[in-house]
């Protein structure tokens, strides 16, 4: 039901009311080999209260800006808790008058520790970058620094496996310390574009973290459960790396990015100098062209713009000009984040063509109206080889015969490079707020 938004909510419904059945039927019916059923319900009930008022909250007050931050953070606390199963199992097992370690249940207790608290550190500081309060960072020698450290974490735990009990205390802390830096270091330089990949890497580190719990606790449900979202969200960074023609090893240690921001107002660049066009000028051009394609961004995103989109839209197409939008897979802060913005506003779902749909069309297109998208559909990925972005796959804009971009001046996009496009003769810059120039866009249109 997930695969098409006209179906995504009802099944949204459907897998919390499972997820509902499946905690009432744990807490319930479950019972241990000794018979023995669950007993502390006022501390689970409490747990469950909590966590329902402040999921709840959260989620009614996020705006779709804000999505892919709170998709890390719901993520980070899926790696706490299967980090949290491991460090409670370990202790009872270290607390048996004999613990036996070399054995693969304490393997999969310190993998799911590991892999749970990596994913934690890590989308917390997804989260923070997304939301704009931790910028990059990196150092010389960052890399094999990680390396180094994840090998290190890797021989701790083998130490603690066929070490004494006293130490294997010890390391735990030590391993969970180290686990956590690990996370940070391993997200802190990446940033840009490739933030959406990371956090479907990370996604996939947290079923994987909760399949191990599974595989402890002999519970077949929950093995599945986490062997499907770890590998949904494998999948999921491979097709984003292919989007972006960049593999995972390129994306993790040759990371782009950064918000570096420019002037306002028009300037000079790679193709000469960026023409603006008045708004008087643009609704004509529109109205009286017979095909319009709309590409939209996280500047569409950020204005809240995607309703007053649509009145454009239906606006156009009152008076016989045809009006598609082109999707890239990769715009946004998230895989469907501009798809989710516009099955919002009511935007029909086979106007949203994907960029293999859509760039045959362009050439055949008079306006691509570009709204906030900046990497997507810079002609550099194609054309600069020196370029950070080469190779990308990109929305081909620059074939219609005109484009005119919105954006509230010349800023660099998430991948801090400069947009040649910007520059190019066919190109014109709408200059605003995305969402007011829209809206006197569509004043315009009526008038024209």
């Amino acid at each position: 039901m997930l695969s098409s938004p006209t179906s995504a909510r009802k099944g949204n419904w459907v897998a919390a009311g499972g997820m509902g059945l499946a905690i009432l039927g744990t807490i319930f019916f479950y019972q241990n080999a000794a018979g023995e059923k669950l007993h502390n319900y006022i501390w689970i009930f409490a747990a469950l209260i909590i966590g329902t008022v402040v999921g709840t909250l959260i989620a009614r007050k996020v705006k779709m800006t804000s999505m892919p931050e709170m998709v890390s953070l719901f993520n980070g606390m899926g790696g706490a808790c299967a980090g949290l199963i491991s460090i409670v199992e370990m202790g009872r097992i270290l607390n048996q008058p004999e613990p036996q370690l070399a054995n693969g249940q304490v393997l999969t207790i310190i993998l799911g520790m590991i892999i749970g608290t990596v994913s934690f550190s890590g989308s917390m500081i997804a989260f923070g970058k997304l939301n704009g309060k931790i910028k990059d960072f990196s150092f010389p020698f960052q890399q094999i620094l990680n390396t180094l450290l994840m090998v290190g974490i890797l021989a701790l735990g083998g130490v603690m496996m066929f070490g004494s009990a006293e130490q294997a205390h010890m390391l735990m802390y030590v391993i969970l310390g180290l686990s956590v830096v690990y996370g940070v270091l391993f997200v802190l330089p990446i940033g840009g574009a490739d933030m959406p990949v990371v956090i479907s890497l990370l996604n996939s580190f947290t079923g994987v973290a909760a399949a191990c719990g599974g595989f402890l606790y002999h519970n077949s449900v929950m093995l599945t459960g986490g062997i499907l979202v770890g590998s949904a969200g494998t999948i999921l960074t491979i097709l984003m790396c292919k989007a972006m023609n960049r593999s995972l090893l390129n994306v993790i240690i040759g990371s782009f990015g950064g918000n570096n921001a420019a002037g306002a107002g028009a300037g000079s660049g790679p193709g000469g100098d960026a023409k603006e066009i008045s708004l008087n000028d643009a609704a004509i051009l529109l109205s009286y062209s017979k095909k319009v394609m709309i590409v939209p961004g996280y500047g569409l995103a950020v204005a809240q713009a995607q309703h007053t989109c649509h009145e454009l839209e239906k606006l156009l197409e009152e008076k016989g000009v045809e009006v598609k939008y082109a999707i890239h897979p990769v715009a946004g802060r998230m895989p469907g984040h501009m798809n989710v913005l516009l099955a919002e506003a009511d935007v029909p779902y086979p106007k949203l063509l994907e960029m293999e749909e859509a760039n045959p069309e362009f050439a055949s297109t008079d306006v691509v109206l570009v709204i906030g998208a900046n990497d997507v559909v810079n002609p550099a990925a194609k054309r600069d080889k020196a370029s950070p972005i080469y190779g990308m796959p990109i929305l081909d804009v620059d074939q219609a015969a005109t484009t005119i971009v919105l954006k509230r001046g010349m800023a660099k996009g998430y991948a801090g490079i400069e947009n040649e496009l910007f520059f190019e003769p066919k190109t014109r810059m709408l200059f605003g707020d995305a969402k007011s120039s829209l809206q006197k866009l569509c004043e315009e249109v009526k008038n024209s």
